[in-house]
């Protein structure tokens, strides 16, 4: 039996989300407690593996088990089980054709950012922050620069896995409420460290340290040391995948309107 789950987690106190030696990663938890509600070894897969310090909205994993249990106990069940800052939003029975990294036709991420000559406090760790005023128009001509398909190495972390640089971006929006803002991404898929080292460029352009049509040229050079340094992980979430209807899975959690 194949079983999908929605995870939501905030990222502060994790080595990211992938398995390491040291225990203290999403997924180890997950493990963990689905090894203890179920009383056999379980291993998952994910969607999209977040850095260190990185949050999730809707991380789809799966897994296979012989345990039989409705989607109601899979959900209270395995919550019992796990620390505070990760909680499975829902699960579903799959087929065992279903693989939620293979079958997801494009991955989505928000970064939040906050606008202000103070640093966060109440909110530290869960966003990103500039204390430079930012241009919006300025801001958004560079992004534009992103859409369709293009090598993104400039964008790209030296420990990179991918087989291929080239990704096709579908959506870049900006949302801003008060001093909080909201840039959303959506792309077939995305390089190690890829929105990170978009951010640092958009906030080097919306601070007006570059021109909007230095995002061209990064972009052209395919060169990571002509991008900006990486952008902090703070206010990094990863809104979850999509996938075709067929496959039945939710779109959102109620975590994603609580955003700014």
């Amino acid at each position: 039996m194949r079983i999908a789950l929605g995870l939501s987690y905030n990222g502060q106190a994790y080595q990211g989300w992938q398995s390491q030696t040291s225990g203290l990663t999403v997924q180890d938890n997950l493990e963990k407690a689905l090894t203890q509600f179920t009383a056999q070894r379980v291993s998952t897969l994910c969607a999209g593996r977040t850095d260190a310090g990185v949050h999730a909205l809707m991380q789809v994993v799966h897994f296979d088990t012989d345990r039989e249990r409705d989607t109601h106990s899979w959900i209270r069940g395995t919550n019992a089980c796990l620390p505070r800052d990760i909680a499975v939003q829902w699960a579903i029975n799959t087929p065992d054709a279903f693989h939620c990294r293979a079958c997801a036709t494009s991955r989505r991420y928000a970064y939040v950012l906050l606008e202000s000559a103070v640093r966060p406090s109440i909110d530290a760790g869960r966003v990103g922050w500039s204390f430079r005023p930012l241009d919006e128009a300025a801001m958004r001509q560079a992004a534009n620069y992103l859409l369709g398909e293009h090598d993104f190495t400039s964008f790209r972390a030296s420990q990179c896995q991918a087989l291929s640089p080239v990704k096709t971006v579908i959506a870049i929006d900006f949302h801003k409420r008060g001093a909080y803002w909201r840039i959303e991404f959506e792309a077939n898929a995305f390089l190690h460290h890829m929105i990170r080292n978009i951010m640092g460029c958009l906030i080097q352009i919306g601070q007006g340290k570059k021109p909007p049509e230095w995002m061209l040229e990064v972009l052209a050079a395919r060169d990571r040391k002509a991008a900006a340094p990486t952008f902090s992980p703070d206010g990094l979430y990863f809104l979850g995948p999509r996938y075709d209807a067929r496959w039945g899975m939710p779109e959102r959690t109620p975590a994603y309107d609580a955003l700014p």
